[in-house]
């Protein structure tokens, strides 16, 4: 019997239905539906929204935390703390009004310098910062409630900058919290989004608990994803770190939380046959799954080596252990792009696309100057996904490849720690991790961390490819449709050939929750905003 089957059969209904006290005894309670019980997809180690690209704290900081503007369902941006914004003929000055009312949880208004503080931290951090910052002439405070942003060229997707969903987010703090170096974890968790962070009951590892700022303002128009009015119907929300995956599928059957982000997908068949409870798609825009590889470290130095991993990789293999007999929640991904978004497209394609072939496999990492050196693969145990992955992963790189493995367990936390670091792997370095990008940040180069190539200041793997980078910069200024599609065949063959990270396929991630609860969306993170619970 295989894992898949042995676990689902292991956890039936019957097992589901246990009452057994997982929670704390504060979760264990009288109902309350102005309290949500929510599982996050990981543990908050940490809680700077800017110093990590970590999915968890971003959702987190869209509690705590507003934008100037925010990204529709159709992922256009829309004014969310701005009231006005302009721009001038020539596209290099960019001028921004706030909204009256707006309050940090501190009870200061919210000022212009406040949000030039937070604007120069951010763009020292993400990506698209970055090229906002190499073209800035001046960012500065016209009064309290106005900036300006002058630039030396033009930046036609300004507001797609300052709205996106992707991490790091433009987050306004106040001035006195974002004047912290960019490279340190700000101490401080002062925002003006809907909910305050409770500071004092924060346990990493175990829980982190929000609750209602009463003072928040929200827009008047219907949420929408980031944007419209975010009103949230709880005086408190708790995550509620659960790391074993049928600890927290029995949480949810018996009521012990109301919402699990990333049910294991093994036993989703069983939450789908309980009465109490709704299984759906968390992203619509699905998540792009990956081998980070780092481009640093012989062999992946190498694009020998980058390119025969890529040769051997069976997506079919990746997707049929992740997702299991529910075909029609994957796809093969022939692309950096988003399937069924306006850029995806497959040139270049063609080493994912032909039958595997091993041997060439193995004979071009020979090439590469491969000599049997130890492969350091780093997976978080308490991410059933990449367990499952790492199997298909060891069986791959041994007894397809003939390499050595190196084979390290340990949580996600360690993993972000350890992979900020460039040391060679016998020196506490690594060599791959897995990664899953979420569909909407690849749908376009603004928000795609994952595609950049611009070496020591590209995200974790260090990829350097000046094709992939200019073809970024020229969708940057191009104006839409058509050219937008013709820039990104340019960036996606140019990404394939220098293999910025191996694309192990497509697929549908599930979300679940009690039926107590209505207004959950699906949406590229968790929509807090929306959702009301029932007694």
């Amino acid at each position: 019997m295989d894992r898949r089957h042995f676990i689902a059969g292991a956890l039936g209904v019957g097992a589901l239905s246990m009452t057994a006290p997982f929670l704390s005894p504060r979760a264990m309670a009288a109902p309350d539906n102005k309290t949500l019980r929510f599982v996050p997809s990981g543990d908050l180690a940490t809680f700077d929204p800017i110093g990590t690209t970590s999915y968890v704290v971003r959702n987190a900081a869209l509690l705590v935390w507003d934008t100037l503007y925010g990204v529709d369902e159709s992922q256009v941006p829309q004014p969310q703390m701005v009231e006005s914004g302009s721009v001038s003929d020539d596209g290099l000055v960019w001028t921004f009004t706030l909204r009256e009312g707006l309050l940090f949880h501190d009870g200061t208004p919210v000022t212009a310098a406040d949000a030039v503080a937070s604007l120069k931290r951010w763009s020292a951090r993400d990506t698209t910062g970055q090229m906002l910052r190499a073209i800035e002439q001046s960012l500065e405070a016209v009064n309290e409630k106005t900036f300006r942003w002058s630039l030396r060229s033009p930046f036609p997707k300004m507001l797609l900058a300052l709205g996106k969903s992707n991490a790091p987010c433009a987050f306004i703090m106040p001035e006195r919290i974002a004047k912290t170096d960019p490279l340190k974890l700000i101490t401080e968790y002062v925002g003006s989004g809907p909910m305050k962070f409770v500071d004092a009951e924060w346990v990493p590892g175990s829980k982190a608990v929000f609750e209602k700022f009463a003072e928040y303002k929200p827009r008047s128009e219907p949420a929408s994803w980031l944007a419209g009015g975010k009103s949230i119907d709880f005086n408190r929300i708790e995550w509620v770190i659960l790391s074993d995956a049928a600890t927290a599928a029995m949480a949810l059957q018996s009521g012990e939380v109301d919402w699990l982000e990333a049910p294991f997908n093994d036993l989703v068949p069983v939450l789908k046959s309980s009465s109490d409870i709704t299984v759906g798609v968390a992203n619509p825009h699905g998540n792009v799954g990956g081998i980070r590889l780092n481009h640093l470290q012989p062999p992946f130095n190498d694009v020998r080596a980058r390119t025969a991993l890529m040769m051997a990789v069976s997506q079919d293999d990746y997707m049929n252990t992740m997702m299991g007999d529910d075909r029609e929640m994957w796809k093969h991904m022939y692309s950096f792009f988003t399937p069924g978004t306006p850029l995806y497209n497959e040139f270049g394609s063609d080493v994912l696309k032909k039958p595997r072939d091993y041997g060439a496999a193995k004979a071009l990492l020979a090439e590469s100057g491969y000599n049997n050196e130890p492969i350091v693969l780093m997976v978080a145990q308490e991410r059933t996904s990449d367990k499952a992955l790492a199997e298909v992963t060891a069986d791959l790189l041994t007894n397809k490849l003939g390499m050595n493995l190196d084979f390290v367990g340990t949580d996600f936390s360690t993993i972000q720690k350890r992979r900020q670091l460039r040391t060679a792997a016998s020196e506490g370095g690594w060599h791959m991790f897995f990664v899953g990008h979420s569909g909407t940040d690849c749908a376009n180069p603004a928000a795609y961390i994952g595609l950049r190539g611009n070496g020591e200041k590209a995200w974790f793997g260090w990829p350097d490819s000046p094709d992939v980078e200019a073809g970024i910069r020229d969708w940057f200024n191009v104006g839409g449709g058509e050219a937008e599609l013709e820039v990104a065949k340019r960036i996606n063959a140019a990404a394939m050939r220098d293999v910025m990270f191996v694309p192990t396929g497509f697929y549908l991630p599930y979300q679940a929750w009690r039926n107590t609860l209505s207004g959950v969306v699906p949406a590229p993170f968790p929509m807090f905003w929306g959702v009301q619970k029932a007694i």
